[in-house]
């Protein structure tokens, strides 16, 4: 039976990178906080049905609910009012985030075409790591005959790694598929 990474990490990965880091403490070891899940709705306005199918599909992919982003201000060239939904967002955390980290990359990732890995350019240099997806169908729960439009995501994975190079490191034994 495979180990969940959540049991990985915590055979293995901290041993691992305790020993690679040289800490003087356990707790220093860089570990997932969690992992936020983000899309934009630009049509949001005219198309009520578009925030319920993307709500629907990311229940689906994350098994939470997600939460419908609202503007704060009113924009007029972007034809935006104060309070008007414009998005979405899911925050995964413990179980959940593990879940939802194995199965992107074991099933989601692979399944992207002409997929060479992913770049190590997206880190925002405090440990944290940033995907931009182009379509939801790479995760195995859409069907293709269920989606109105193509819409891609967010996915930021937030570490408590103090570095990039220690991030990269713990991303790297969880299995992520860098080039």
């Amino acid at each position: 039976m495979q180990k969940s990474l959540k049991e990985l990490y915590d055979s293995q990965i901290c041993k691992e990178l305790f020993q690679e880091f040289k800490y003087s403490n356990i707790h220093q070891v860089p570990k997932l906080i969690k992992i936020t899940i983000n899309r934009g709705l630009g049509e949001a306005d005219n198309n009520t049905k578009s925030i319920e199918k993307s709500m629907d599909e990311f229940a689906l992919i994350t098994g939470q609910k997600p939460i419908v982003t609202k503007a704060k201000k009113s924009i007029a060239g972007f034809k935006i009012r104060d309070n008007m939904p414009i998005g979405l967002k899911v925050t995964l955390r413990r179980a959940k985030m593990y879940n939802f980290l194995k199965k992107l990359i074991n099933l989601s990732l692979p399944r992207i075409r002409d997929f060479r890995g992913i770049s190590t350019m997206h880190f925002d240099g405090r440990g944290n790591y940033n995907l931009g997806l182009k379509e939801q169908l790479i995760f195995p729960e859409i069907e293709y005959e269920g989606i109105d439009k193509i819409r891609g995501m967010n996915i930021s994975i937030v570490t408590s790694a103090k570095n990039d190079t220690e991030s990269l490191s713990l991303l790297k034994k969880f299995g992520m598929p860098f080039k």
